[in-house]
């Protein structure tokens, strides 16, 4: 048998690893893979490092190779070891630690390092690059105990770190040198537009600012600006761009400018070595998106595989397909024409934020910008990277055309043609997975290929190669089931509820899932169950998430922020002189004023909510809750000169009859008295503007981790209308939208032209109906706040349980203490436990601060023997305290049982 050569990979990124793959996947056989990689994982999708900042996915959720995926295909990893050097004589590499591998062929693929300019006072404390997932991980950390943080550079990663920051309850202030945002794929008129955008979103932009100097002694307490201003801030995350790593590759003697050398076979100055990626430079250029390292990765496997000796790679066309602060955003090639020569066909509409341009030359797309609106980003792609003849009707290459029918069939792709720039994806792979994977179904396709599983700018042509290959796009009927645990559709569920009069989760779970719980699943059930049966919803406690048990909002450090309705947005001295004193008098953390127009005290613990509820006198704000939250308003025509209606006293009556209502995600509302829309009702889940004689309703907006403009509902002349229409679309989207899907979803699902035909027109004869359910729904409002004089359970708002008895067997009170199906927090000899009491009357006990950051276990979900803590999500298995999902350290389980009714813990 023919001996293994061996192959070295420095690099374990996203283009270490590709090369690898790619190199399997041609010939298993010809090499012996060895790796080395400075950071102590897997390979992970750096393009969904900003989802992590924002909590949108957990870390486990961005790893394309766990560390198991190596020991299984015979590659040895070197996880955690940076290599040192390359001797090209003796053909070994050298790494941290003392590790050594000897090599036949060696692939380079040390990608590139943040730039950091030359700052004074850049090395001080609060100053973060912005690059990796340990980098998002101290960004975190340190900002718990921020307020004010500043982004340096306005590019892609400046602005995806600003939503990061953003998320976690910072101000933050974005400082870019040039002027505009995001200049490389922007021009002027769509970096306008993004900043516009972006301070909606309460993000503060700072132009044509040069940073000279960190200010601060030890830790950051400023920046300072070559024009002479200053910036006050807390913490600073620099992202000015990147460089390649190229001082290894150099420092052996291999041929290095700017990045290292390759040909179009990607071999360096020495024949035996090959580099891919950030740290390569090809034909004089560098690059720094995914696609093109993947066109590297793929070349260098065919030509070491030997499928291909003549392959070679002839550079990449710059395609960018990008989420901005939850805002699509595709650029590809010239973003401005190089001459009158060139013809220019763009579309703006600033208050969707969406803009549209088309830089065309000699009949050839040779440049786009899709901002806001990507429907059409795959076939313009496709002509670009075709160098296709452009149809006559350029708008349709916009918009679509009108008939449906698509301007590019992707019969007539090459199977080289690339689908899938985030995961390099080729047409040809998706057609292997249709004809030979069965592949029927978009998400059967993301499975198989990854096409389509990041930004999902190709579905559409997903879509149209399974048309084309499998005759037909199937659906894959889990992507509809209400909860994953129960294989029904939201309207199969609600039939099969109301069939069996099923009025609590418990009963769900025994009826429909044969007795089975899953802790996960019990809110979208809890939120359900609401919806139908209003007043007769049979409240189990268990099934709520903590922040709804005890009416307030889990902070990071487990206490409580307490925000009291103003309806409105209107208070009054009394009011505010009792929130005054009553921050005073519990030591509140922190008064903010929310962009609700209301006011939060954060920093109050579990056992001091009811006090401060009596204190406040006033009633819940639900700013905790997926409800129907505040109704914003403006001053409207009591006072603005360019009031047109009262909006003050409309935005009372909405916030006064919708307050609280359950509903499928949170909604935000507002009321502006003009068109100026200064409540900026027209990015709220349901907005109304004052017009010349009368009331215009907007549906579907959004400002969070996605930005959309809401669509025009209908125009009403009175109050009333106002009212009852808003309560239409509020019951209609209580119906029929998933959980935890905001209200946008529901409206870009059915259209908004099919909703005024159902709730204006009420073409189907519901009207009468939705009005009865959304009374019934007001009707059975009651102010949780209330609860403040009558807990449903003696430990729903108790301080932690001490014990200090030191023998085996620790009695820590009656089982009763514990709300069936909940947990409670007992201190043992110092030492925090988490007690559960399962709604079967099994007892568990753990650790009570989650390992992964803080959270504190006892006010998770529990289920099945499973606990999911109320920050995070991480699930852990109660018996053996294992990860359920494996993306987080074991916890400590601890013996414990019940003596007549007592709680005993077997402490050894």
């Amino acid at each position: 048998m023919e001996k293994l050569r061996k192959l070295v990979v420095i690099g374990n990124g996203m283009a270490g690893a590709k090369v690898v793959q790619e190199i399997l996947s041609r010939d298993r056989e010809r090499f012996h893979v060895m790796m080395f990689g400075t950071e102590p994982y897997g390979n992970y999708d750096r393009t969904l490092l900003s989802d992590v900042l924002t909590g949108a996915k957990d870390a486990k959720g961005i790893f394309l190779n766990s560390l198991d995926w190596y020991r299984d295909h015979g590659i040895t990893l070197h996880a955690g070891v940076t290599a040192t050097a390359i001797d090209r004589d003796n053909k070994v590499v050298r790494g941290s630690g003392g590790v050594e591998e000897s090599y036949d062929t060696l692939i380079i693929a040390t990608g590139s390092r943040p730039f950091v300019p030359p700052v004074d006072g850049s090395e001080k404390t609060g100053v973060f690059v912005y690059r990796t997932l340990d980098d998002c991980q101290a960004i975190e950390a340190y900002a718990r105990g921020c307020r004010r943080a500043a982004v340096i550079g306005g590019g892609l990663l400046g602005l995806e770190a600003a939503r990061g920051l953003l998320s976690l309850g910072l101000e933050v202030t974005v400082v870019e040198m040039m002027p505009w945002l995001m200049a490389q794929q922007l021009d002027t008129e769509g970096g306008a537009l993004l900043r516009q955008m972006m301070e909606q979103m309460d993000v503060q932009v700072l132009l044509e600012k040069t940073t000279t100097r960190v200010l601060g002694e030890k830790r950051v307490t400023g920046l300072e600006f070559r024009d002479g201003t200053a910036l006050d801030t807390d913490m600073v995350v620099v992202s000015c761009g990147i460089r390649p790593n190229a001082e290894l590759a150099g420092a052996s003697g291999l041929a290095v400018d700017r990045g290292i050398l390759v040909n179009d076979q990607m071999q360096t100055s020495d024949p035996d070595i090959y580099a891919v990626g950030e740290c390569v430079q090809h034909r004089g250029k560098l690059y720094g998106l995914v696609a093109p390292l993947y066109e590297q990765a793929r070349v260098a496997a065919e030509y070491l595989a030997g499928s291909f000796s003549n392959v070679e790679y002839q550079g990449s066309k710059p395609v960018s397909k990008l989420k901005v602060m939850g805002v699509q955003l595709v650029s590809i090639g010239e973003t401005s024409p190089a001459g009158p020569q060139d013809e220019v066909v763009s579309y703006i509409e600033p208050a969707r934020g969406v803009y549209k341009k088309m830089v065309i030359r000699e009949n050839r797309l040779v440049g786009t910008i899709l901002l806001g609106e990507t429907d059409t980003a795959g076939v313009l792609t496709q002509m670009f990277l075709l160098g296709a003849e452009l149809p006559e009707r350029r708008a349709d290459l916009l918009f679509g055309t009108s008939t449906g029918a698509p301007i590019l069939s992707v019969f007539d792709l090459p199977d080289h043609a690339q689908i899938c720039h985030c995961h390099g994806v080729s047409k040809g792979q998706i057609k292997e997975a249709i004809e030979f994977g069965k592949c029927r179904s978009v998400s059967q396709i993301g499975v198989h290929t990854r096409a389509g599983t990041s930004c999902g700018g190709c579905k559409k042509l997903i879509e149209q190669l399974l048309e084309v290959y499998a005759g037909e796009v199937a659906e894959d009927p889990a992507e509809h089931w209400y909860v994953p645990s129960l294989p029904m559709t939201k309207p199969e569920l609600v039939a099969a509820i109301k069939a069996k009069e099923l009025k609590s989760v418990s009963a769900v779970f025994r009826e429909l899932n044969g007795g089975q719980e899953e802790p996960s699943h019990k809110t979208a059930l809890a939120s359900l169950l609401k919806t139908i049966w209003n007043g007769e919803y049979e409240d189990e406690r268990d099934a709520r998430f903590i922040n709804d048990r005890v009416h307030a909002n889990i902070q990071k450090d487990g206490t409580f922020s307490v925000v009291p309705r103003i309806d409105g947005g209107i208070t009054s001295p009394a009011q505010l002189r009792r929130i005054a004193d009553v921050a005073e008098k519990y030591q509140i953390a922190a008064v903010k004023l929310t962009g609700g127009q209301r006011i939060a005290l954060a920093g109050a613990r579990k056992e001091q909510l009811p006090d401060i509820w009596k204190d406040l006198d006033m009633p819940s704000g639900h700013a905790y809750a997926k409800a129907v939250r505040s109704c914003k308003t403006c001053v409207g025509s009591d006072f603005c000169r360019f009031g047109l209606g009262d909006s003050v006293a409309l935005g009372i009556k909405v916030e006064q009859r919708f307050k609280g209502i359950e509903t499928p995600h949170k909604m935000k509302l507002s009321v502006s008295g003009c068109p100026r829309n200064c409540a900026e009702a027209t990015i709220k889940d349901v907005g109304v503007v004052a017009i010349e004689g009368g009331w215009q309703i907007y549906v579907g907006g959004g400002a969070g981790t996605r930005v959309r403009a809401a669509d025009l509902l209908c125009t009403v002349a009175t109050h009333e209308e106002v009212l009852k229409y808003m309560g239409r679309f509020i019951q209609y989207y209580r119906e029929h939208g998933k959980y935890m899907e905001r209200a946008y979803g529901v409206v870009e699902r059915f259209g908004i032209e099919r909703l005024r035909e159902l709730l204006i027109k009420d073409v189907d004869g519901i009207g009468e109906r939705l009005d009865a359910e959304i009374e019934r729904a007001v009707e059975a409002y009651t102010d949780p706040w209330a609860e403040a004089n009558e807990p449903v359970h003696p430990a729903q708002f108790s301080e932690p349980v001490r014990v200090d008895e030191e023998v085996k067997g620790i009695p820590l009170g009656p089982v009763d203490a514990i709300a069936l199906g909940q947990g409670r927090n007992y201190v043992v000899d110092g030492c925090g436990i988490a007690v559960f009491r399962q709604r079967d009357g099994q007892l568990f006990a753990t650790q009570q601060t989650c390992p992964h950051r803080g959270g504190p276990l006892a006010d998770g979900i529990i289920g099945d023997g499973k606990v999911i803590c109320p920050l995070h999500a991480r699930k852990f298995d109660l018996k053996t305290g294992e990860s359920v999902d494996g993306d987080c350290c074991t916890i400590q389980t601890y013996p414990i049982r019940s003596e007549e009714g007592e709680i005993v813990l077997a402490k050894g």
